[in-house]
């Protein structure tokens, strides 16, 4: 593509017709593997998202945990318009959120909108189809125990990750791994809940009605207490969320000593992402269950 208007132009024509012609087309979020695009038309906005990663199909399990999740729950999940990859650029064409101030009930209905979502349930834990959290890979073994499905399908492969690219020790690889008998009868029992799976701050964003909509899912069925962990890692939320959580679906005693065990999960995503400036906090949850 000569023309970046020429890519935009094409990913309107394939998806919405010949009758979405493209006004104009500003950046509006750059990290640092998504770029995100406003594309108007005469009829709407539309909010696109492309990169160059060599998984073609990652913007496509977005998609289809969007979906997931917008049949599932009442708060605001963008419209998915369409997804695929055009010459290098995998893209997702979706509803573009029009942002304003906050409703004094945003947090609240937050807290019961994620309460209602965790009243989805399965029999075990996992998802059909694996899919992606970031540009990670995210495995979703079906797995009838929270435990195993942890260790196995969360924790291992990202600590065996950090070590291959030598961002840890063999010392502390094993150091890790031996945490893992002791995190038996940690976890409180409960039913599979269907997770939005990278819930913190920049993932959920305020609609045209001052209302809470969720975007970039990493979706599968898991420990509930792993979407409220991870709600806290990064400053967290309002305490009207967690109030008004609790409200909807209570919590089980002792969360607040469960937090950095399900956390681990998010901060070995950082650290295989963004380096070892996020060692050190792993290293202080482990050094809990040390001997």
């Amino acid at each position: 593509m000569h023309d970046q208007n020429d890519l935009y132009e094409q990913i309107l024509f394939e998806n919405l017709g010949a009758d979405s012609l493209l006004k104009n087309a500003s950046l509006i979020a750059s990290g640092s593997h998504n770029q995100g695009i406003r594309l108007d038309t005469p009829a709407d906005s539309f909010f696109l998202k492309i990169n160059f990663e060599h998984e073609r199909d990652i913007l496509k399990k977005e998609a289809e945990g969007l979906d997931l999740l917008r049949a599932n729950t009442f708060l605001q999940v963008p419209e998915v318009f369409g997804f695929g990859r055009i010459g290098d650029y995998n893209y997702l064409l979706m509803e573009f959120i029009q942002q304003r101030r906050q409703n004094p009930n945003y947090w609240e209905n937050l807290g019961i909108g994620l309460a209602h979502l965790h009243l989805t349930q399965e029999q075990q834990f996992g998802l059909e189809k694996d899919n992606f959290i970031a540009s990670l890979q995210q495995r979703n073994i079906h797995t009838d125990n929270w435990l195993d499905f942890f260790i196995e399908f969360r924790l291992e492969p990202l600590i065996g990750k950090a070590y291959f690219d030598r961002l840890i020790p063999l010392d502390f690889l094993k150091k890790f791994q031996e945490i893992y008998p002791r995190l038996q009868g940690i976890f409180p029992e409960e039913k599979p809940a269907l997770l939005h799976g990278d819930l913190w701050s920049g993932n959920v964003v305020c609609n045209a009605e001052g209302q809470p909509a969720l975007i970039d899912p990493a979706v599968y069925f898991g420990h509930r207490e792993m979407d409220l962990a991870f709600s806290r890692l990064f400053g967290g939320f309002d305490q009207e969320f967690y109030d008004a959580y609790e409200s909807a679906f209570p919590l089980e005693p002792e969360f607040e000593s469960r937090m950095g065990i399900y956390n681990l999960y998010p901060l070995l995503v950082h650290l295989n992402l963004f380096g070892s400036a996020y060692l050190p906090g792993i290293e202080r949850i482990v050094k809990r269950f040390e001997n």
